[in-house]
């Protein structure tokens, strides 16, 4: 048999079985598309809060206010003391003046504050972290800083998101591997049932010397195909989910909150790690279905 006769014939075996066994595929498929759906829907709820995260971070300031009986000059003195501090991404000195221009802006009726002199504020620096899961660290060691009264800083803000980002990432990574393998094992299950109905055909063919590996082709085949169409269909599924959901989010009051991810900026790499999933339940699953009656 030559080569490309050979492979026309495990191609066909393989895509045969699928309709033969229509409607074991058709659950195969079903299933697999809710495991992904089901990975793919957590594992964007954890990109969309990291992202919510990184946005806090670069957002998020610590103010830290310079002791009164210090001078301008020796307050921006403190800048490069500040920046040595790890996790700190940069500084920003205000002045006093700048304070109370700043505290003047958060009131409708500013002339209210315009006999207020900027000597009852102090020089300050507002502080950009890198990582907020360390802002209450960070926070101690510029308190040791010597010439910084005080440190304001939102660690209920900060401990509140890194603990759900913590928690959503651990749910997801547990509940991926679970449906990694509950489709791996209805994959297997569905094409175990076509090796039974060819049992006898499979033994036939050891016995004239058919190969491991040519026998177990067409299963492996099977398996990638209904692999490959059920992460095509679950991309497509999770893309309506993921639209419908985000529109009722920015729709809402939740959206003057949060900011969510287009899913065109996710499609690719989600649908990359689901035809990967798929690929590899499919053929794994094709191949550990089969491995028993090869034992011939």
């Amino acid at each position: 048999m030559g080569f490309m006769n050979k492979l026309g014939y495990l191609f066909k075996e393989g895509f045969r079985s699928i309709t033969i066994h229509g409607f074991m595929s058709f659950a195969s498929v079903t299933i697999l598309i809710a495991c992904l759906v089901i990975m793919g829907s957590f594992s964007l709820l954890a990109v969309n809060i990291d992202a919510l995260i990184d946005k806090l971070e670069s957002e998020n300031e610590m103010l830290a206010f310079v002791d009164e009986n210090y001078t301008q000059k020796e307050a921006e003195a403190l800048e490069s003391k500040l920046t040595a501090i790890p996790n700190i991404s940069k500084v920003e000195f205000v002045t006093r003046e700048q304070a109370m221009e700043s505290f003047k802006e958060g009131y409708e009726n500013s002339s209210l504050f315009e006999d207020i002199d900027p000597s009852v504020f102090r020089d300050r620096y507002i502080i950009y972290l890198d990582d907020i899961s360390l802002m209450a660290d960070t926070k101690a060691q510029l308190e040791q800083v010597e010439g910084i009264a005080d440190v304001s800083a939102q660690l209920d803000i900060s401990k509140g998101f890194v603990t759900t980002r913590n928690i959503v990432g651990a749910v997801s990574l547990v509940l991926i591997v679970i449906l990694f393998v509950v489709s791996v094992f209805i994959m297997s299950n569905t094409i175990k049932l076509t090796t039974f109905g060819r049992r006898e055909e499979i033994a036939i063919m050891k016995m004239v010397g058919a190969t491991n590996g040519f026998i177990r082709t067409p299963f492996i085949i099977e398996g990638l195909t209904l692999g490959i169409i059920g992460s095509g269909l679950a991309l497509l599924l999770e893309w309506g989910i993921y639209t419908l959901i985000t529109e009722k989010i920015m729709t809402s009051i939740a959206g003057t909150f949060v900011s969510v991810l287009t899913f065109s900026s996710l499609a690719l790499p989600l649908g990359l790690v689901f035809l990967a999933i798929g690929v590899m339940v499919g053929a794994f699953g094709g191949s550990t279905a089969i491995r028993n009656f090869l034992k011939v």
